[in-house]
């Protein structure tokens, strides 16, 4: 058997050690950790697009399988991991021990390509609590007050809510005798409704809607990402929640296939309480970093209509299936592209920032004179997060609402786009900040490695939903998610 696929991970989980060995050179700066990371993420990222789309091959008795969901979540994981790491090199030129930084990014990246790969529980768990694990520590690598306090409360309600999960997929475990993901939906559908089976959908429910950041249990995420550095958030916020949508994908189509549509309009009100939220309570901010971390709640509640659709009706379970991935691929670069840019601006890079009100919106006032590149990235993202056509956040939000509206759910795709019309209030606010404001400073020098991933992104979200090629990959993944639940 040839071990191909899987040289994405072997070459990240070589690159995390041989970086985490950097952190006992005597009179290291880092720099060598910051290189093989970049050359380890892009050679896994093009490895990944080189094989695309593959037929799902299974490993090691079928506990891990490589097929179109787990490439273009690899790809997801490693676009966003190649982004920061660029950031990072200027981030951490400053800081103590920057091997350390590096190597917890690889380590928590291994860790998200373990969950996409996963064809069973175990390997599942494994992989979300290695992310977890190197993520932790990272929304403290400031040693700041903020930052401690925040990396507390994410080690706190990580820990509950893997708690919570593990507690649900051991009764599921108990009603079904088996860990293998496809042949728990062959045993599950015969048993939903025993008591056990029920319980164990409920913990799973509640632990994969921490991990999603689901109202009513999103605020850990809003303390985390507006604590912890920018760079980590935007890591946190693009990839660390993508994973747990990954999970609950390939967990929950399982428990909501069996259950015969009886849950429906629980998850719908779950989604709508979410995305409503998150962006009235968005729409209050005036940092634009806790902006990012509540609209972030919001998009978490566009993408749960996937999870509504599919309890509602397997006929247009593929379509919600695919703009569900669609969008969390648009917003890990939006949202990545635009915490990046924050950072510079927080920094005082390109900005005059007050000692305390590094996030205030006042900082982005005519940033479009005095830094015209990197306004000008911030107000597409900005665009692109509001759902303006033609750009990929967009259409990917169209694919969800028109899945949405086959399945006879009109009004959550009402609901869907009233709010995205809401969210447009405080995107469009940043951009005329931007442009219609004064500056406080002269013409300033954009620094590249800060400019540059956030271009890497707009460029994406510029092309990528007109790119065919991105809806045939997100369609294939959704039809091979649905055959691991059972469905032809």
């Amino acid at each position: 058997m040839s071990y191909g696929l899987l040289l994405p991970e072997l070459i990240i989980a070589a690159s995390a050690l041989i970086v985490l060995l950097d952190v006992f050179v005597k009179n290291s700066r880092g720099r060598f950790a910051g290189y093989v990371s970049i050359i380890a993420i892009l050679v896994s990222l093009i490895l990944v697009l080189k094989d695309g789309l593959v037929d799902p091959t299974p490993y090691f008795n079928d506990t891990i399988v490589v097929d179109s969901v787990s490439q273009i979540f690899n790809m997801i994981f490693l676009v966003v991991a190649l982004l920061v790491v660029i950031a990072g090199v200027a981030y951490t030129e400053d800081k103590f021990h920057p091997e350390v930084f590096y190597s917890l990014l690889l380590f928590a990246t291994l860790g998200m390509m373990i969950v996409a790969i996963s064809n069973d529980l175990i390997p599942l768990f494994v992989g979300f609590e290695l992310a977890s694990l190197a993520t932790y520590p990272m929304a403290a690598f400031e040693r700041e007050r903020r930052g401690i306090e925040a990396s507390i409360k994410y080690f706190v309600i990580g820990g509950l809510s893997s708690a919570i999960l593990l507690f649900g997929l051991s009764y599921i475990y108990g009603v079904t005798g088996t860990t293998n993901i496809p042949q728990i939906a062959e045993t599950l559908s015969a048993n939903i409704m025993k008591p056990a089976s029920l319980l164990g959908l409920i913990f799973v429910v509640a632990g994969f809607g921490f991990k999603m950041a689901l109202v009513p249990f999103h605020m850990w995420a809003i303390d985390v990402y507006d604590g912890a550095p920018h760079l980590i958030s935007a890591l946190l916020s693009s990839a660390s929640k993508k994973m747990a949508f990954i999970a609950g994908f390939k967990v929950l189509i399982v428990g909501l296939i069996a259950l015969r549509f009886d849950w429906y309009i629980g998850i719908a009100l779950l989604a709508v309480i979410t995305m409503t939220v998150g962006n009235v309570v968005a729409a209050i901010q005036q940092s634009v970093k806790r902006m990012l971390a509540y609209s972030s709640v919001a998009h978490a509640g566009y993408i749960a209509i996937a999870f509504v659709v599919i309890s509602k009706s397997l006929e247009h379970a593929e379509i919600a299936l695919a703009g569900g991935i669609l969008h969390i691929f648009s917003h890990a670069l939006m949202n990545g592209g635009a915490f990046i840019l924050a950072s510079i601006v927080a920094a005082g890079v390109i900005a005059r920032a007050k000692p305390g009100e590094e996030d205030n919106l006042e900082n982005y006032a005519g940033l479009g004179k005095v830094a015209p590149v990197s306004a000008l990235l911030m107000a597409i993202l900005m665009l692109s997060l509001g759902g303006v056509p033609p750009l990929f956040g967009f259409f990917s939000k169209a694919v969800i609402f028109l899945s949405a509206i086959k399945a006879d759910l009109l009004w959550l795709a009402i609901i869907g786009v009233l709010n995205s019309a809401l969210s447009l209030y405080y995107y469009a606010r940043v951009v005329m900040y931007m442009y219609w404001k004064d500056p406080v400073l002269e013409r300033v020098n954009e620094p590249l490695l800060y400019v540059l991933p956030v271009a890497i992104a707009t460029v994406g979200v510029l092309l990528l939903g007109l790119y065919p090629p991105t809806y045939r990959w997100a369609f294939e993944a959704a039809h091979t998610l649905l055959q691991m639940g059972g469905v032809p």
